[in-house]
C-alpha cells in the first residue's frame, strides 16, 4: 500500500513536556497526587482587571474578531512597547496571534524555503522542533554548556554553522529551557551576525519581565533600527499575565513583507479569538504593583529551588537567571525513564511530581540524557515538596535499577 501520510507529519517530534501525561493520568487514576513542574503554566492569579471581561460579559453573540487583531488590543501592545522606550513601533508593526507559537510559526514560514535552516542554541525551546518540522525547515543546533550558565558561545562558533541553507538565527531571552539571561554584549554579537551575513534574527522574548538579580534585559526591539528588514520579535501575553489558556500573542516587525505576508497566513486562520483578545486589551490598566508581586515570588521560588536542589547529592545546577525554568544534572543515566518512575513507581506519603526529561530540547542526540526542566510555576510550599520528593526518588531508583539486574 502506498503510503498516505506527508513525511513531515512523520517528522513531527512528541512533545517532551507532555508526553508523559497518560502516565500522571495514570497516577491520579490510582490516587496519588501530582505536582506539575513539567510546563510553563503559572498558578499566579490573573489580574483582576481581565477576569472582569469574563465576569460582566453582555455581548449575546460570540463573533470572530479582525485578523489583524482586536483594535483596543493593538493600540494597548503598542502603547506597552512605546513605554518600554521603543516609541517607533505602531500598529503596523504589530500582529495579534494565537499565542506566541503560532508567532514562531509564522516566523519560520516568512523567512525560509523548504529545506533551509535556522539556527539556534541549544537545550532550546523544544516546540522549535515542531514549528520546524511543519515548516519543512530544519533547526541547526549551537551547543552551549551549564558550566558557562549556558549563556552563547563564541562568535566563531556561531559561524561555523552558518552556510548557504541558513536563512535566520532564533535565540530566547529570557531562555525557555534554562533560564540564561543573555548580556547585552551577546544580543549585539547575535545583531552583528545577522547583519553581516544578511540573516533574519528572531528574538524570542516571551520572559521579558522575569529577570533576576538586579539584571537588565536586552530586547531585540534596541536593535530593530539597526536591522531593520531583519528583526522580528515574538512575544506572548501568556506568561507576563498568567493568560497561558487565553492564547494571545505577538509578532512584531518593521519588515512590510514580513507583515503583509503575516497578515494572509493571519487571514486565512480568520482570527485570534475574540473573548482572548478582550481580556488582554485590559494590560494597560494592570497596576504595576502586581509586577512586583509577581516579580518577586518567582524571584523567591528560584532561591528556595536553586538552594533546594544543591542540597541533592549528586545534582547540580546553574543559578536560573531569569525566566522560570532550569535545566537540572540528575546522577542518572536516563532521565526520562526517572522522570516515568516518579509517575508509575514512586510516591511520598501519596504525592509525586512530573518533570520533562531534557534530551528533547536538544537537537543533537546524546545530549541531555541525565538532565530534566524543572518549571518553578507552583507555589513555595510545592517546589518543598519537589525537593524532599527527589532527595527520596533518586536513591529509589537507583536500587530499582540494582534490581532490575
Amino acid at each position: 500500500m502506498a503510503k498516505m501520510v506527508s513525511s513531515r507529519l512523520l517528522q513531527i517530534p512528541e512533545s517532551p513536556i507532555r508526553k508523559l501525561v497518560p502516565y500522571a493520568t495514570e497516577a491520579i487514576r490510582k490516587g496519588i497526587k501530582v505536582y506539575y513542574f513539567n510546563i510553563g503554566d503559572p498558578d499566579i492569579d490573573t489580574p483582576e482587571i481581565m477576569l472582569e471581561v469574563l465576569t460582566n460579559w453582555k455581548q449575546k453573540t460570540i463573533t470572530y474578531s479582525r485578523s489583524h487583531g482586536e483594535p483596543n488590543l493593538l493600540e494597548s501592545l503598542k502603547n506597552y512597547y512605546n513605554k518600554l522606550g521603543h516609541t517607533f513601533i505602531n500598529i503596523d508593526h504589530l500582529l495579534v496571534t494565537l499565542g506566541g507559537s503560532e508567532a514562531i510559526s509564522m516566523a519560520f514560514l516568512a523567512t525560509t524555503e523548504l529545506g533551509d535552516e535556522i539556527i539556534t542554541f541549544e537545550p532550546f525551546y523544544t516546540n522549535y522542533n515542531s514549528y520546524a518540522a511543519v515548516n519543512g525547515i530544519k533547526i541547526v543546533p549551537v551547543r552551549t554548556f551549564a558550566k558557562d550558565g549556558f549563556h552563547l558561545p563564541s562568535r566563531q562558533e556561531i559561524e561555523k554553522k552558518i552556510n548557504k541553507k541558513t536563512k535566520a538565527l532564533l535565540y530566547c531571552n529570557p531562555n525557555n529551557p534554562t533560564g540564561t539571561v543573555y548580556t547585552k554584549k551577546e544580543v549585539e554579537m547575535l545583531v552583528s551576525i545577522a547583519k553581516k551575513y544578511n540573516l533574519f534574527l528572531i528574538a524570542d522574548e516571551v520572559y521579558r519581565e522575569f529577570v533576576f538579580d538586579n539584571r537588565q534585559h536586552t530586547s531585540i526591539l534596541s536593535y530593530f533600527n539597526k536591522i531593520p528588514n531583519q528583526a522580528i520579535l515574538v512575544d506572548s501575553l501568556s506568561k507576563r499575565y498568567s493568560l497561558c489558556g487565553a492564547r494571545v500573542g505577538v509578532l512584531c516587525s518593521l519588515n512590510k513583507e514580513i507583515m503583509d505576508g503575516a497578515m494572509r497566513i493571519a487571514q486565512g486562520r480568520l482570527s485570534a479569538g475574540l473573548i482572548d483578545q478582550l481580556m488582554a486589551s485590559k494590560l494597560a490598566k494592570v497596576p504595576e504593583s502586581y509586577f512586583k508581586k509577581v516579580h518577586r515570588e518567582y524571584e523567591n521560588r528560584r532561591n528556595v529551588l536553586y538552594k533546594g536542589l544543591l542540597s541533592i547529592p549528586g545534582v547540580s545546577v546553574p543559578n536560573p537567571e531569569g525566566a522560570f525554568y532550569c535545566i537540572v544534572d540528575l546522577p542518572v543515566k536516563d532521565s526520562e525513564d526517572f522522570c516515568k518512575f516518579l509517575l508509575t513507581d514512586f510516591n511520598l506519603n501519596g504525592e509525586t511530581i512530573m518533570i520533562a526529561p531534557a534530551a528533547g530540547f536538544y537537537a543533537t542526540k546524546g545530549l541531555g540524557n541525565n538532565q530534566v526542566r524543572i518549571a518553578y510555576v507552583l507555589k513555595v510550599e510545592y517546589l518543598k515538596k519537589l525537593i524532599q520528593i527527589l532527595k527520596k526518588a533518586l536513591p529509589a531508583y537507583n536500587q530499582t535499577l540494582k534490581s532490575r539486574g
